[in-house]
């Protein structure tokens, strides 16, 4: 398949998931040009805030291949990535990423990230979020558990 017919395979899911009520978002992971998984914005449908559609592909091709690195795989995705999916797509090690519509134009339509890409740049302490550091001690040791591991799988 080309680049564009898998970007149109993206936006055809996206186009799906306004049709079941979810929101206008889809996305395509491909490995050397064969479609490994696909998936669609479920937030609404699963009231899951993270059931975006790059997680989710994510999530489906990781299954699929069992494995957590997509090193080799593409993701095609009818829009720029939100944080929390950009985010996802580096953890999941995808090669590239291919995006129809960007941030601005989701902004357009009331899905506005923009928000969040501030919040990340600033020290915790003057996010708008309030967060606080508990029991660091004791976490720690866990920390040091896993570093002391031999037998771990880094990922």
């Amino acid at each position: 398949m080309t680049k564009e017919e898998l970007m149109r395979r993206a936006i055809e899911l996206s186009a799906d998931s306004v049709r079941n009520g979810g929101g206008p978002f889809g996305a395509v992971i491909v490995r050397n040009g064969e479609i490994i998984a696909e998936g669609s914005n479920g937030v609404t449908i699963y009231n899951d805030p993270t059931a975006h559609a790059e997680v989710s592909t994510i999530r489906k091709a990781c299954q699929k291949l069992n494995t957590f690195d997509l090193t080799g795989c593409e993701i095609y995705t009818s829009c720029e990535p939100c944080p929390m999916c950009l985010g996802a797509i580096y953890w999941a090690h995808l090669d590239k990423i291919y995006y129809a519509n960007d941030r601005k134009d989701a902004a357009g339509i009331g899905f506005d990230d923009d928000f969040i890409y501030q919040e990340i740049e600033l020290k915790p302490q003057y996010r708008k979020k309030p967060s606080e550091i508990l029991l660091r001690n004791e976490a720690i040791k866990v920390f040091e558990q896993w570093t002391a591991k031999t037998d771990k799988t880094e990922y």
